[in-house]
C-alpha cells in the first residue's frame, strides 16, 4: 500500500505582503508611510494637514494618503499607527490637549475614526514617544532597552524607554526633560522659568541670539552664523549643548539611563551642539562612572511615523 504525502501545500509566491501604515500628524503637514512588518519603508508621502477643519477632516486627509500609497503597493494593510503632537490618551486613542495650530482636534477619537475608515486596528501615541519608538526599533539606538529620547524643535520634547517598554508615568509626563528646571532664569513657554527648553529649542536659540546682538534670526540662521565664526552665535549653541549635557546627566544619575538619542530640527546643527555637550559630559561623568552614549537620530522625518507603525505592530503581536 502506498504512503500518501500529507504535507501542507506551499503558499503562492505572489501572496500579498502584510503592510503597516504610520502617520505623523503635524500642524502643517501630515507624513504618511507604508512599511513591512520588519519596518522596512516601502513608500511615503506628505499631505497638508487641515488643522483648523476639525478632527474628522484631519483623519480623512490621513486616510486618503494611506489609500493613495496602498494603490501603489502590492499588499494588505493590517494596522495603522498615529503619532500626534500634544497630550494624548493612548489607551482610548483620543487627543487630549493640542497647541493653537489645531482646531477641533483635542477630544477627538483618532483610533476609532481610523479603524472605522480602514477596517484595521489602530494606535495613537504622542509624537515624541513615537519618535523614540522609531529610533529604538529601526534607528540610531536600535535594540537598546533603556533610552532617553529628546527632540529639539520649536520646543524640547522628551521620552523614556525603560527595560524595553515606553515609560510615560502615572500622569503621562515621564521623560519631559524639556521642562525640568535648573537651567537659568529665562521664562519658558509653559510660563515657568529656567527649563531646558529656554536653552535648547529653536525658539530659545533665536531669542538668546537676539538678546546678545539685537538681531532677530531664525535658529538655522544662527547656526549658519556660528559656522561662519560669529562668536555670539557660537556662544548660544555652546549654552544649548551644555544644557543638553546637564539634562542627560540628570537622567543618568537618577535612572542610570546611559543611552540618549537626539532629533528634531535643531539637531541639524549637530556639529555645533556635540562638542560642548561632550565637554560637559566628560567634565562631570555620572557617579556610576559609566560611559554615556549620545547619538543623533538617524530616521529623520520618518521617525515619528515609523515609530507609530512599530506601536501598531506591537498591538497586533499581542
Amino acid at each position: 500500500m502506498s504512503r500518501t504525502d500529507t504535507a501542507a501545500p506551499a503558499l503562492p509566491t505572489d501572496a500579498p505582503r502584510r503592510l503597516l501604515a504610520g502617520i505623523d500628524v503635524g500642524g502643517t503637514n501630515t507624513k504618511v508611510l507604508l512599511c513591512t512588518e520588519d519596518l522596512v519603508v516601502l513608500d511615503r508621502t506628505d499631505v497638508p494637514t487641515p488643522a483648523h477643519d476639525g478632527g474628522a477632516a484631519i483623519v480623512r486627509a490621513a486616510v486618503a494618503a494611506v489609500g493613495a500609497l496602498l494603490s501603489r503597493q502590492h499588499g494588505t494593510l493590517i494596522g495603522v499607527g498615529v503619532g500626534a503632537a500634544g497630550v494624548v490618551d493612548a489607551a482610548s486613542g483620543t487627543v487630549l490637549v493640542t497647541g493653537d495650530s489645531f482646531t477641533g482636534w483635542a477630544g477627538f477619537g483618532v483610533t476609532a475614526a481610523i479603524e472605522a475608515a480602514l477596517g484595521v486596528p489602530a494606535t495613537l501615541d504622542n509624537d515624541v514617544n513615537a519618535f523614540l519608538r522609531g529610533e529604538v526599533s529601526a534607528g540610531a539606538v536600535a535594540g537598546e532597552r533603556d533610552v532617553l529620547g529628546m527632540t529639539l524643535g520649536t520646543g524640547v520634547g522628551g521620552a523614556l524607554i525603560l527595560a524595553g517598554e515606553l515609560y510615560d508615568g502615572p500622569g503621562g509626563a515621564a521623560g519631559e526633560i524639556g521642562h525640568v528646571p535648573g537651567f537659568g532664569d529665562a521664562r519658558c513657554t509653559c510660563g515657568q522659568r529656567g527649563h531646558l527648553e529656554t536653552l535648547a529649542s529653536a525658539r530659545s536659540i533665536s531669542a538668546r541670539y537676539a538678546e546678545r546682538t539685537g538681531r532677530t534670526r531664525h535658529a538655522h540662521e544662527v547656526a549658519a552664523a556660528a559656522e561662519a565664526g560669529d562668536a555670539d552665535a557660537r556662544a548660544v549653541f555652546d549654552a544649548a549643548g551644555w544644557g543638553l549635557a546637564r539634562a542627560i546627566l540628570l537622567t543618568a544619575g537618577i535612572l542610570d539611563v546611559r543611552t540618549v538619542v537626539i532629533g528634531g530640527g535643531v539637531s541639524a546643527a549637530w556639529a555645533l551642539l556635540e562638542p560642548p555637550m561632550r565637554r560637559a559630559l566628560e567634565a562631570e561623568p555620572p557617579v556610576s562612572g559609566a560611559v554615556v552614549r549620545v547619538e543623533r537620530a538617524r530616521l529623520g522625518s520618518d521617525a515619528v511615523a515609523l515609530g507609530a507603525a512599530s506601536r501598531a505592530r506591537a498591538l497586533l503581536a499581542g
